[in-house]
């Protein structure tokens, strides 16, 4: 059964993260509400005394608005709630990510082997932050600052994969375009190139150059990842355009399998893919 994950642009975006957010956000901010009344400020006193205006005080206490990780740390501050509201931090930097990005994330986090082939960007785990940041930023239609931050942190936040232990093993074949494409210009490729050397140096992480001049290519289809959890059956996730699906029926997961081992079989090795990789760099 395929499961659509829903589209992945504009207002979409914004319903996406707020489905399961909103919660957490209006607990942070009854908090901050009550810890604020108790210390017998007004909204606009405690916006004074920690450099916000009133109104953004107000949306935060409504739960409108994800306080960031200094109105939490100043907030705690000036009402003496002596690292109450501090301590909401982690649970409101994930509750700003995309529903979405929290499903994938998890999913990742519970996966003991993840491979990915990508056909027109890096793939999301070995971006850098200045990488990832100009791909939101050529979005259309346009998003808005707030959005970009708020999915670039998440992005980033997903890279703890590369932290963990015992350690995942991680498999990624990207078509040689997407090395020589200067998305953001060419500091940002130059800083992206030197990502991707210093991550297929890790023992866990192999990643594959699919040469353009590839008479046969089984990835003509489309983007490919597959995620295997430590206890339950390997799932899929494709995307194309704007939208992206899950995948879990057996057959679909087979063929999804079957293709990604041509896929590597047809790139070059690890080993020539580096050096690729570093012949890019050296001409960038």
């Amino acid at each position: 059964m395929a499961t659509g994950a829903g589209q992945t642009g504009g207002n979409a975006e914004e319903r996406d993260w707020e489905e399961g957010g909103d919660d957490i956000l209006k607990t942070v901010g009854r908090q901050i509400k009550l810890w604020r009344e108790r210390a017998g400020l007004t909204q606009a006193e405690l916006g004074q005394r920690i450099g916000y205006s009133e109104e953004q005080v107000s949306s935060v206490e409504r739960g409108r608005r994800a306080p960031k990780p200094e109105f939490l740390d100043a907030a705690d501050e000036a009402v003496g709630a002596g690292g109450m509201l501090a301590a909401f931090k982690v649970d409101v930097e994930r509750a700003r990510y995309p529903k979405q990005v929290r499903d994938l994330a998890k999913l990742e986090a519970d996966s003991v082997a993840i491979s990915a082939y990508c056909n027109h960007n890096i793939q999301g785990l070995l971006q850098t932050r200045e990488y990832a940041e100009a791909l939101y930023r050529m979005r259309r239609p346009l998003l808005n600052d707030e959005t970009i931050e708020r999915y670039v942190g998440a992005r980033m936040a997903r890279q703890e994969i590369f932290q963990r232990w015992p350690a995942p093993i991680l498999s990624f074949v990207q078509e040689e375009v997407t090395l020589t494409r200067p998305l953001g210009g060419r500091a940002v490729l130059r800083g992206q190139l030197e990502r991707l050397l210093e991550m297929g140096q890790l023992r866990n992480v192999e990643i594959q150059v699919m040469p353009t001049d590839r008479e046969d290519h089984a990835g003509m289809g489309g983007e490919i990842r597959l995620l295997e959890p430590r206890n339950g059956p390997t799932v899929g996730h494709v995307e194309a355009l704007s939208y992206a699906r899950l995948i879990t029926e057996r057959t679909e997961i087979r063929t999804l399998q079957a293709q990604y081992g041509i896929i590597r079989a047809q790139a070059l090795t690890p080993r020539e893919s580096l050096a690729f990789i570093e012949k890019v760099l050296g001409e960038t």
